[in-house]
């Protein structure tokens, strides 16, 4: 953005690598309302304001009150948090008959438990407003219901706006999501991303792809851009996660912001579409470029360990990154010494290591890059040691 754009910045912490990117800040956290009308008040007072624009799901309603605070171009606070809401998604979905998944909201495990028997095994529990895939798993039976319960619980006792649960009809298919730019009411489908997920009963992502010549893109485009209407969406960056079930792309949910884990970034090392770019263009009133300049693909693939422990090794081969122009980029995001921990117990969203970014002609060779790269990689953890049961040397049991 900053590239086209003077960017003045509200954070909730001091700047550091944004300062390059800036030309003022105010620091204020976005998640009190009060807090952030308050910094935006001051940067009005300082500089003349075109748009504003969040990369930040938690912020999406705060952010929109804070644009018609200042009179500017937004989608009102009431569809985002529409956008916040997954059970206000379903509802719209089914109103606007945008093929989804059957889902009830319960507050009880009784609740879900009825629930679940309404839909029918196996089902999906989640916060009914959260992201990142916390506090989501698949309950297979009756038997696994209190664990993904007390889970999905625990993620919505974190999210500001609701502490419901979602039970909802498992979709079986492969998932995707359609990457969407919307200007003044028109939706652009771009891209789509192929994901790999982590293992059952979670849904982590663990991996992304896209190709500028998928040609699935022009299947599920219109349901993507259908969805994005069915919500209200009038102007910026969708992320549209759907399966694609036997029945045709069915929808998961609607993220009203550029994707997370650097998929704009892949869409713009495949096709050239540069849609941080556009979601400023859009926020100041501008129509976005979408023409791509290339027909590549690109991959990202996140870093977990395989157990939970003390991260002991992280490393590639030597020498193995001098001769790979095709891997992009890669960052580590844990030290060796921190104390890792998966789920149930923890969130693979805060066990992430690390990430790589790979390029290449097709899905197919990103996939084939990504499994070298994985080849050449040493990432290990070390379990605490376990405590005897047996007396020591010299004592009595």
């Amino acid at each position: 953005m900053a590239a086209a754009y003077d960017i003045v910045l509200i954070t909730h912490s001091a700047p550091t690598w944004e300062r390059r990117c800036i030309r003022d800040a105010e620091i204020a956290d976005p998640a009190d309302e009060a807090a952030l009308l308050t910094a935006g008040r001051a940067l009005a007072a300082r500089h003349t304001l075109h748009g504003v624009v969040t990369w930040s799901e938690w912020d999406l309603v705060n952010v929109a009150r804070l644009a018609e605070h200042l009179g500017l171009r937004t989608n009102s606070p009431q569809v985002m948090r529409h956008c916040r809401n997954k059970a206000a998604q379903r509802s719209l979905f089914a109103r606007h008959r945008v093929p989804s998944a059957k889902a009830m909201t319960a507050r009880t495990l009784l609740e879900a438990a009825l629930a679940a028997e309404t839909i029918g095994y196996p089902v999906v529990l989640k916060p009914a407003a959260y992201a990142a895939s916390i506090g989501v798993s698949r309950a297979g039976r009756s038997e696994d219901l209190p664990g993904a319960f007390d889970f999905a619980q625990a993620g919505a006792e974190l999210s500001r706006e609701s502490a419901a649960v979602l039970v909802e009809e498992y979709l079986h298919g492969p998932e995707i999501s359609v990457e969407c730019v919307t200007h003044r009411g028109t939706t652009r489908a771009v891209a789509v991303t192929r994901k790999t997920l982590g293992p059952a009963p979670y849904f982590e992502e663990i991996a992304h792809s896209v190709d500028a010549n998928d040609p699935l893109l022009v299947q599920v485009g219109p349901v993507a851009a259908a969805a994005v209407r069915a919500l209200g969406i009038t102007d910026g960056i969708q992320h549209v996660e759907m399966r694609l079930t036997g029945d045709g792309p069915r929808l998961i949910e609607v993220n009203a912001r550029i994707a997370g884990d650097l998929i704009g970034q892949l869409v713009h090392l495949a096709t050239g579409v540069d849609l941080a770019r556009a979601a400023a263009d859009i926020a100041c009133g501008t129509a976005p470029d979408l023409s791509p300049t290339r027909r590549t693909a690109a991959g990202i693939r996140l870093l977990y360990p395989e157990v939970s422990g003390t991260l002991a090794a992280r490393q590639f081969t030597d020498g193995f990154m001098t001769h790979t122009p095709w891997l992009r980029q890669v960052h580590w995001l844990r030290e060796v010494g921190e104390i890792l921990t998966l789920p149930p117990a923890g969130s693979m969203y805060s066990a992430r290591v690390g990430f790589f970014t790979v390029t290449g002609t097709s899905t197919r060779q990103v996939a084939q890059r990504t499994r070298l790269v994985l080849d050449q990689l040493t990432l290990t953890t070390t379990l605490p040691p376990q405590r005897s049961h047996l007396p020591e040397a010299g004592t009595r049991a």
